[in-house]
């Protein structure tokens, strides 16, 4: 179907500030377009109708921005939005085929299926065959098709039959097919930051004519809880609008107590963390952790830690990890953190939620705090890819096991120098294959306990140069 500009956006104009003074004041309980006199969310009443009025993406819709060099040279391909939720995706689809000039199709991947894309496509080839144009099609949610459903739109869209937009709020690298990436430009729009949200919320108070009932510290914490989401936050000020002109004394807004900071969060809940345990921002939060950890940050370790929790991780998920990075990141420049990491397991285990998080906190500070090594892990790297590659080299034979006389005959174990008989308990005789020249793997750091490992190290390969063992 082919929309106009009203189908589209409604009737509104293009930016509040063009309004006439005498135009009468928005009920903001009961938004009516203006043709319809259904209601319209404030959200909606807001949607931009030029691509200079989106908010927080200038980096695409603003000078020299990707989109923005699409709209002028109509030049349109198919192409991928990416980004938060609140951030002017459908926006942005809208936009691009009102300018386009070109037939519209919308759906959702949470509601559509095979039979769904069929039907859009067979009318898109239609629709081509007879008039020489591209349908656009918006896809919301794209990345919730599997792999097969994505397919279907390879060979629409290499023929031109539609031009894909596709909207989705997970990394495409992870939700979609290489196949269908390789096609389209991807698109990162940005969550919105304070300015942005704080523009959206002056806007909002231009198109009711009135200011919101808040101090300015309640104005910030309103921007904070919206969390980067800008449909989230007109909600909550539409809510806001409500309440001073239906309060329980039916105050008017000019008389309306002014909301502070400790009454906002009784009268509006938080935004729901953003995080999901099987999908991006699990992986993004548990290397930030990981991150702070190794960069001995015990307050920014901590944060993440808390966020992971917050949003419903396993702390068994955690302890696993923190245990792999006492081993990677540590290591033997504290031999002791591997102690506490089982220790911390342990105390969860036997605690539970939420007293034994306390345990796993106790361990992410020790970690953030403790010396940091990577020698042990860079060296097991390095011995696994030299071992694979000299896998079938028997060990020289004065080591060789020699349980039988036989054995015994043929040279195994013959040579070998017992190292606590030798002085100083060490022979400095090769335990490398004959045919293997000597490798260092193990290059321990000068922090905590690895410091007293790389003195012994030296000892000793001082004291195997001195009795002229060969240096393999």
């Amino acid at each position: 179907m082919v929309l106009d500009n009203d189908d589209l956006f409604g009737s509104q104009p293009s930016d509040a500030k063009a309004e006439s003074n005498d135009t009468p004041k928005v009920n903001p309980r009961a938004s009516q377009s203006e043709d319809s006199g259904r209601y319209r969310p404030l959200a909606d009443l807001l949607r931009p109708n030029h691509m200079a009025d989106i908010i927080g993406q200038e980096h695409l819709t603003g000078e020299g921005g990707a989109l923005s060099g699409m709209f002028k040279s109509q030049q349109f391909s198919s192409l991928i939005l990416w980004g938060p939720p609140g951030v002017g995706k459908t926006t942005i689809a809208r936009l691009l085929a009102h300018k386009a000039n070109r037939p519209f199709e919308q759906i959702s991947a949470v509601f559509s299926g095979v039979a769904d894309l069929k039907k859009v496509f067979e009318k898109a080839r239609l629709y081509r065959q007879q008039n020489g144009v591209s349908t656009i099609l918006f896809v919301d949610e794209i990345h919730r098709f599997n792999r097969a459903q994505q397919d279907g739109f390879l060979s629409v869209v290499e023929d031109g039959t539609v031009i894909l937009v596709g909207a989705t709020t997970e990394n495409p690298s992870f939700s979609l097919n290489g196949a269908l990436l390789s096609r389209c430009q991807v698109f990162v729009l940005h969550r919105l930051d304070e300015k942005s949200l704080l523009q959206l919320l002056s806007r909002a108070e231009e198109k009711i004519h009135r200011q919101l009932p808040l101090t300015e510290q309640a104005r910030r914490n309103l921007v904070y809880m919206a969390g980067g989401d800008g449909r989230y936050l007109l909600n909550m000020a539409e809510y806001l609008f409500s309440l001073s002109d239906y309060g329980p004394d039916h105050q008017n807004s000019e008389n309306f107590q002014q909301i502070h900071p400790e009454d906002l969060g009784k009268i509006l809940s938080h935004r729901a963390i953003a995080y999901d345990r099987d999908r991006e921002e699990h992986y993004n939060l548990i290397s930030a952790l990981h991150k702070s950890v190794r960069g001995s940050d015990p307050d920014a370790a901590l944060y993440w830690f808390a966020r992971m929790l917050e949003g419903g991780e396993d702390p068994r998920f955690l302890s696993r990890r923190l245990t792999r990075m006492a081993v990677e990141d540590i290591g033997l420049a504290d031999p002791h953190a591997l102690n506490q990491a089982m220790a911390a397991s342990a105390a969860y285990e036997q605690l539970g939620s939420p007293e034994g998080e306390l345990a796993l906190a106790q361990l992410v500070v020790y970690l953030a705090t403790a010396p940091k090594s990577n020698a042990l892990y860079t060296a097991y790297k390095m011995v696994r890819k030299n071992a694979s590659a000299t896998g079938s080299l028997m060990p020289p034979a004065h080591i060789l096991n020699a349980p039988t006389t036989l054995m015994k005959d043929i040279g195994y174990g013959e040579g070998y120098r017992y190292d606590h008989d030798e002085p100083d308990a060490f022979s400095g005789q090769n335990y490398f294959p004959d045919e293997m020249t000597r490798k260092i793997y193990y290059h321990p750091t000068p922090r905590g306990y690895e410091a007293t490992l790389a003195k012994r190290l030296q000892h000793w390969s001082a004291l195997r140069k001195s009795r002229n063992n060969p240096q393999r």
